[in-house]
């Protein structure tokens, strides 16, 4: 227990963490009307610099951290005032580096 949560201490000890929304084209896969939906990401950025009190381990898991972004949805609704069904969303990433923006859905 105590590993678990040195871990999830860390984790907030190296990034800032907030929520956004992106937008993504999504094909309803019942009545097959592609529109834009926005998805909601949590945006984990790293910290500019190591908390103090950090050992020499604590700074190389440090400088090995990248910043990165999560997925948090799973299922949207259809916009189609006729559908409305709730479907999955595929084909994009649940995860991806900020580094690696390619990755990432595209508005038009």
């Amino acid at each position: 227990m105590d590993s678990l949560r040195e871990a999830l201490n860390g984790k907030k000890n190296y990034y800032t963490e907030s929520q956004d929304f992106k937008p993504a084209r999504l094909q309803c896969p019942f009545c097959r009307t592609t529109e834009s939906y926005d998805l909601k990401w949590m945006v984990r950025k790293k910290k500019d610099r190591l908390p103090p009190g950090g050992d020499g381990r604590d700074r190389a898991k440090f400088q090995k951290a990248q910043g990165y972004m999560v997925l948090l949805d799973d299922k949207v609704a259809c916009k189609n005032i006729r559908c409305r069904k709730r479907f999955d969303i595929s084909g994009v990433k649940s995860m991806a580096y900020l580094s690696e923006m390619s990755g990432l859905p595209q508005p038009d």
